[in-house]
C-alpha cells in the first residue's frame, strides 16, 4: 500500500506540474527560464514536454542569478511575465537582485522555487531553509502551495493559484514568488512518464479570464465614473513636460507616446525627455540637449512654469536643481506605480497612467475656444533654437576621428547604429553619457537600462534576455559591469542571442573618476573605489567561444560595427579609454557649452 502511495505521489508531482505551467501558458506565459536541481525534478521535466510541444520556449542557466536577470530582460522587452525555475536552498536567494530590480523597475516576473515540505523544515534536513521569506519583501506577491506537496493540489485550487499569481505579476506590474513544496517520491518513473505522455495532448487548458485593472480604469473613464477630482494643468499658460525611464509595461507604450504627442500639440510646451522614456525621435517639442542646457543655465529665464512629469527621475542633479527652482504643485503622472516617485517632494503624484489621465481631459481641453498661446510657443522656440547651436558645437568637439573617448563613443554609436536597432545601457557611466552626448537618433530605437535600483548586476544576462526577445541589440557596458556578470556568457548557447556587446574598458569604476572624491593618499582611490581587475575580457569572450575584436581608434567604429551585426550570435567589441582624461573631459565639455552659448546669446543669435 506504502509503495503505491509513493508511485502516486510521483506520478501526481509532475501531472500538477503540467497542469500549473499549462494554465500559466493560457495566460500568457511564453518563456521559462529552467536552473538545474533534484527537488524542481517534476518541474524540469512538465516544462520540457511544454517545449517540445511548441506550448513554451525554454532556456536553461546554471547560475540562478543570471537566469533570473535573464527572465527579466525578456519580460522587460515583452511586457508579459517570464518564469524561472530553480531548486530549494540557496538557489532561492540568488534570485534576490533581480527581484529587487522587477520591483523597482515594475516589471512582471514569475519566480518558480521548489521547496521541501513541512514534514522536514525546522527539524536539520539538508538544503531546507526558509526561503519563503527570502523574497517577501520586494514580492508583489508570495504564494505558497499545500505545505505537505504540490501533489495534493486540487484543479480548482490550482487554477485560483495560478490566475492569483498572473494577476499580482501585472497589476501592478513586479515580481510574484510562488514557493512550491514537493513530497518525495519526486521523479516519475520512465514507465510513468510513458502512460502520462500518452495521456498528455497539448492543448489549451480551460480557464477565466483576467481582466486587466489597467483596462478596467479605462473603461471606467469612458464610463464617468472615475473620480473627476484629477489633478490638472493649464495647457494654454507655458510649461514643460519631463519625461523620466518608461516604467510601464511594453503594450502601453503606444498609448502614452499618442498621448503625449497629443497634450504637446494642444499646449506647444517643450518635452525633455529621457532617452529611457520611450519617446521617439519625431516627439514634436523635444529638446535633445536639455541636460547640458540647464548647465549653461541658458533656460532659467523663464521662472515658475507648470511642469508635467512623466515617470521616474533621469540621471541628472542639473534637472533636480532646476525643478527645485520651479517650485512646488508641479504634476508627476505615473504608469501604475503607486509609490513615491517624487525625492524632491515638490509634485502631486496621479499614478493611473498619461493615457487615462489625457483621455479624461481631452475632450474638454481640445474642444475649447483657446486663446493666443504666444508666450509658451516662445518659449518652445528659444529652447529648440538653444537645442539647434548646442547640437552644432558637440558635432564640431566630438568628430569620428583619434582616440576613442566616451562622450565621443555615445555620440556616434547612436548615429552608426541601424535606425530602430535597439541598445541596452550599463547603469553607471554609458547611460549617463547617452543621456548628454548622444544624437537625436538615439530616440529612433527603444533604449533599456535597468535603473529600477541602479545596480550593475546581471547586466549582460538582462541584455540576453532582450535578444531573445526583440532580435538583434547592442549593449554598452563598462568593464566591471559586464565582469561581474560574466556568467551571462554560458548564456549564449545553444540559443545564440543576437548580441553586439559594446565594451568600455576603462580599467575600473569609471563612474566614480566623475564623482567629487578625493583620497588621501590619492592612490588609494583605485584600490578602494576603481577596484581595477587583472582579467583579459577578450580571453573570457574566447573561452566562452564568443567572437571578439578591440578597436583602436574611432575610425575603427563603422567597421566593427558593420562586421559584428553580421555574426549569428553574440559578439564582443572592447574599446579601451581612460576614465581620468574622460572625467576631464567632460567637465570641459560642459563648461565650453556653456561659454559658447553665452556668446552665442550676447551677439543676439538667440532670442532670450
Amino acid at each position: 500500500m506504502a509503495e503505491v502511495q509513493a508511485l502516486s505521489i510521483a506520478r501526481n508531482n509532475l501531472l500538477v506540474c503540467l497542469s500549473l505551467l499549462e494554465a500559466f501558458q493560457a495566460l500568457g506565459l511564453r518563456h521559462l527560464v529552467l536552473c538545474p536541481g533534484s527537488r524542481s525534478g517534476p518541474l524540469a521535466i512538465a516544462a520540457g514536454a511544454m517545449a517540445r510541444a511548441n506550448r513554451l520556449r525554454l532556456s536553461t542557466a546554471i547560475d540562478e542569478r543570471s537566469a533570473a536577470f535573464l527572465a527579466l530582460g525578456f519580460s522587460a522587452a515583452t511586457g508579459s511575465a517570464t518564469a524561472v525555475v530553480t531548486t530549494s536552498g540557496t538557489a532561492v536567494a540568488n534570485l534576490l537582485p533581480a527581484a529587487v530590480e522587477a520591483d523597482r523597475s515594475c516589471q512582471p516576473l514569475l519566480l518558480l522555487t521548489a521547496d521541501r515540505p513541512d514534514r522536514l523544515k525546522d527539524c536539520g534536513a539538508n538544503q531546507t531553509v526558509n526561503q519563503e521569506a527570502f523574497l517577501a519583501p520586494v514580492c508583489r506577491w508570495v504564494g505558497q502551495g499545500p505545505r505537505e506537496g504540490l501533489h495534493l493540489f486540487s484543479q480548482e485550487a490550482l487554477q485560483t493559484f495560478v490566475e492569483q499569481a498572473w494577476q499580482r505579476a501585472h497589476h501592478p506590474a513586479g515580481p510574484v514568488h510562488l514557493n512550491l513544496s514537493l513530497e518525495e517520491p519526486l521523479h516519475a518513473s520512465e514507465e510513468e512518464q510513458g502512460l502520462i505522455w500518452q495521456g498528455w495532448s497539448p492543448r489549451i487548458a480551460h480557464t477565466s479570464v483576467i481582466k486587466p485593472l489597467a483596462r478596467q480604469m479605462l473603461d471606467e473613464v469612458a464610463d464617468g465614473s472615475v473620480d473627476q477630482a484629477l489633478p490638472e494643468l493649464d495647457p494654454l499658460l507655458p510649461g514643460v513636460v519631463v519625461a523620466g525611464p518608461w516604467r510601464g509595461l511594453a503594450q502601453d507604450l503606444f498609448a502614452f507616446q499618442q498621448s503625449l504627442r497629443e497634450w504637446q500639440a494642444l499646449s506647444g510646451w517643450p518635452v525633455l525627455a529621457d532617452p529611457l522614456s520611450g519617446v521617439p525621435a519625431d516627439q514634436p517639442g523635444l529638446i535633445r540637449s536639455w541636460e547640458l542646457m540647464l548647465t549653461a543655465e541658458l533656460v532659467d529665464s523663464q521662472k515658475q512654469l507648470q511642469v508635467l512629469r512623466l515617470g521616474s527621475m533621469p540621471a541628472s542633479r542639473n534637472l533636480e536643481a532646476w525643478l527645485i527652482s520651479q517650485g512646488e504643485g508641479q504634476l508627476l503622472i505615473t504608469e501604475g506605480e503607486s509609490r513615491c516617485l517624487d525625492p524632491l517632494g515638490l509634485s502631486i503624484q496621479w499614478s493611473n497612467g498619461l493615457a487615462t489621465w489625457w483621455q479624461h481631459h481631452r475632450h474638454a481641453w481640445v474642444c475649447a475656444d483657446a486663446p493666443s498661446q504666444q508666450e509658451a510657443h516662445l518659449l518652445l522656440k528659444r529652447w529648440q533654437a538653444i537645442d539647434r547651436f548646442a547640437q552644432d558645437w558637440l558635432d564640431q568637439q566630438l568628430p569620428l576621428q583619434g582616440a576613442i573617448t566616451e562622450p565621443a563613443l555615445a555620440r556616434w554609436l547612436s548615429r552608426l547604429l541601424p535606425i530602430e536597432l535597439p541598445i541596452m545601457l550599463a547603469a553607471s557611466s554609458p547611460v549617463r553619457d547617452w543621456l548628454s552626448y548622444a544624437d537625436v537618433a538615439s530616440f529612433s530605437r527603444r533604449c533599456f537600462s535597468f535603473r529600477g535600483a541602479s545596480g550593475i548586476d546581471g547586466t549582460l544576462s538582462m541584455a540576453m534576455g532582450l535578444a531573445m526577445a526583440l532580435g538583434p541589440i547592442v549593449l554598452v557596458s563598462g568593464d566591471l559591469a559586464l565582469l561581474h556578470d560574466s556568467n551571462g556568457w554560458l548564456l549564449a548557447h545553444p540559443q545564440h542571442p543576437p548580441l553586439v556587446v559594446v565594451l568600455i574598458d576603462n580599467g575600473g569604476g569609471g563612474i566614480f573618476q566623475q564623482l567629487p572624491l578625493k583620497t588621501a593618499p590619492s592612490e588609494a582611490f583605485e584600490q578602494l573605489f576603481a577596484m581595477p581587475q587583472m582579467v583579459d575580457p577578450l580571453a573570457l569572450a574566447a573561452a566562452h567561444g564568443i567572437p571578439h575584436r578591440q578597436l583602436a581608434c574611432l575610425e575603427d567604429l563603422p567597421e566593427a560595427l558593420d562586421w559584428s551585426l553580421s555574426q549569428t550570435g553574440p559578439v564582443l567589441l572592447r574599446v579601451c579609454t581612460h576614465r581620468g582624461d574622460d572625467s576631464s573631459m567632460r567637465q570641459q565639455l560642459r563648461e565650453g557649452l556653456a561659454k559658447h552659448l553665452q556668446v552665442i546669446s550676447h551677439n543676439g543669435c538667440i532670442d532670450l
